[in-house]
């Protein structure tokens, strides 16, 4: 037990782990016991003291970009700086106190070999602890407090992603021991992506597809495939309906890995939220730093971008909002925007409009079709 207690207690020490991985459910409880068994030798010495937690720092001034060196995709990763959690600190006292809680959650889970979604989590602590826990908010922000204490993946902490991804076209899924399904015989509504990530990476993939396309809204996503444009550009179609959830960015990694040679395209809105869903699946988001990398994938941007605006009729485009204004300043601020990007988001900002993809049906509801193959046949994307 003590060799098991000094190996597990390296990951506390050692500034240079600032990744979160997945690991088995009996290293994740031996983590936790650990961090346990330190709090109360601390508490019990000579000189007894109640210990801070020590939490890599998820803020964007510790944010770094890798970028790739020997293949084109760059990711978010988090350096070495610490921030604490401190019950001596009347502002920190209760989210000191909410990390204990969600280990000890997450504890019985793992013994109990459940998963649950962090909704799932949310209402079982409000219940429990509602001194602690108000909001759904405050239990998502602890969990990461864990995965940075613990330097383990919200997976490995019986965590499951709630899922609102789908996914459509030539692509073939099997599950270990169950019937293969065709992406592209399950009409306009797609095929439902689990939200069980360890189901997601036995997933058994086939494909003839040329191109994966990544869609932000569900109305294209569903214009799309019920068009069956995979017919006419042989790809794959996913959407997470606006901003990406952990399961589909996991896929859309997945599908990468299974198939490196195949382009990945983004069809947003040209906005800054656009924008930005584009980074989340490129690079990955600083709330989930430490485990960007297992997401990230070399994504291109398709459209809309400022060179569509000669297709789309004045009255189509709508004033840009403080909200845009405000997700435009973080994009500019951050080092992960490439310059063509960076150029893109100044000119929205500077025209102060944004034009949603629907402005294309100006030229009839067939023309998103046209319009995505010949920017995919010119090679028009960046």
């Amino acid at each position: 037990m003590e060799d098991l207690c000094n190996s597990s207690m390296r990951f506390f020490s050692d500034q240079h782990l600032c990744f979160a991985d997945i690991i088995p459910p009996s290293e994740v409880r031996a983590r936790i016991e650990v961090a346990v068994l330190n709090f109360l030798r601390i508490l019990t010495s000579p000189a007894p003291a109640i210990s801070d937690l020590p939490l890599i720092n998820r803020k964007s001034s510790n944010r770094r970009v890798s970028q790739g060196l020997l293949t084109e995709v760059s990711w978010i990763f988090l350096s070495h700086s610490f921030c604490t959690r401190s019950l001596m600190r009347a502002n920190a006292a209760k989210a000191f106190i909410r990390v204990w809680k969600v280990m000890e959650m997450c504890f019985q889970i793992l013994v109990q070999e459940k998963r649950v979604t962090q909704r799932e989590l949310f209402y079982k602590l409000l219940c429990d602890s509602p001194d602690y826990f108000t909001s759904q908010l405050q239990v998502n922000r602890t969990i990461q407090d864990v995965v940075a204490l613990l330097r383990c993946s919200r997976f490995s902490l019986g965590i499951m992603a709630s899922s609102r991804g789908l996914v459509a076209g030539r692509l073939l899924l099997q599950e270990p021991n169950e019937e293969v399904v065709d992406c592209s015989a399950c009409g306009s509504s797609g095929h439902a992506i689990s939200g069980d990530l360890n189901l997601l990476e036995k997933l058994i993939l086939k494909t003839d597809a040329r191109y994966i396309i990544v869609v932000e809204k569900h109305a294209i996503f569903q214009r799309l495939a019920e068009d069956r444009i995979f017919n006419q550009i042989p790809s794959i179609l996913i959407t997470a309906k606006g901003y990406p959830d952990i399961a589909t960015r996991f896929l859309l990694h997945r599908l990468s890995r299974a198939f490196p040679d195949l382009p990945i395209l983004a069809l947003v809105d040209w906005n800054p939220a656009g924008l930005g869903i584009l980074c989340t699946f490129k690079f990955g988001s600083i709330g989930m730093g430490l485990e960007a990398y297992r997401y990230a994938c070399n994504v291109k941007w398709l459209g809309l971008r400022g060179d569509d605006l000669q297709l789309i009729p004045e009255q189509s485009m709508v004033p840009l909002k403080q909200r845009d204004l405000q997700i435009a300043t973080s994009l500019m601020s951050s080092e992960i925007l490439q310059e063509n990007y960076r150029r893109e988001l100044a000119v929205m900002v500077q025209l102060g409009q944004r034009v949603e993809i629907e402005a294309l049906y100006f030229h009839g509801y067939s023309y998103l079709g046209k319009y995505i193959a010949k920017k995919i046949v010119q090679a028009n994307y960046i």
